[in-house]
């Protein structure tokens, strides 16, 4: 086990999931420390940490991450033993994936949640174009094959499987054969059921509250 402090800032109603899920598949130890929306999320204390005033974040022997995709790719780097990576000669498919879920997919999901229809003209100056595009493209990664990167489960299989699951769950990604078929392969992984429980848990404490 490593001796290294990981300490992770998070909200049970937050993208901090996924992160959890990541830590969960690492195995190492680490400190959660759930941080309120509203004042608490925005005091000095801890914007010194992340700016944004926005969970995830994580601190790792003192070196901070935010934003779920890179905290995803630091952590399988960080903890190569986990192999939660492809060696380095074999990550393009693991760039291209794990960055694309982080980009197109979530900018034209949260696009299309919020109202906005992109013109002909404004498709052409985002990077997803349309949402129809991007789950095309999306659907054909995952499409008859069982991780998104290869034939081993890695951090883009995190991160894009967290996407399509919760977009299907709250019906901002359409429920077709090749994402629920992915979704199916991922959605059991004692390390995902692990990081849902302690959201479930810690959802329930607050309703309580």
């Amino acid at each position: 086990m490593s001796e290294q402090s990981l300490v992770f800032y998070t909200n049970p109603m937050s993208r901090g999931g996924i992160a959890q899920w990541m830590l969960e598949e690492v195995g190492e130890p680490y400190d959660i420390r759930v941080v309120e929306y509203g004042e608490p999320m925005k005091s000095d204390d801890y914007r010194a940490i992340n700016p944004m005033g926005k969970v995830p974040a994580i601190v790792h022997d003192g070196r901070i991450v935010t934003e779920v995709a890179a905290i995803c790719a630091y952590l399988a780097d960080a903890f190569p033993e986990a192999g939660l990576a492809p060696a380095p000669a074999d990550r393009a498919d693991y760039y291209r994936w794990l960055f694309f879920a982080a980009g197109p997919v979530e900018a034209a999901v949260s696009t299309r949640a919020c109202g906005f229809e992109p013109s002909e003209e404004n498709q052409r100056m985002l990077g997803f174009g349309t949402l129809e595009t991007t789950l095309d493209t999306l659907a054909g990664a995952v499409r008859g094959r069982r991780y998104i990167a290869g034939d081993r489960f890695s951090a883009a299989d995190v991160y894009a499987g967290s996407h399509i699951g919760w977009g299907m769950q709250f019906g901002t990604i359409d429920e077709r054969p090749e994402f629920v078929d992915y979704w199916n392969g991922l959605k059991d992984r004692p390390a995902r059921l692990a990081a849902d429980r302690f959201m479930r848990e810690a959802m329930e404490r607050a309703e309580r509250s």
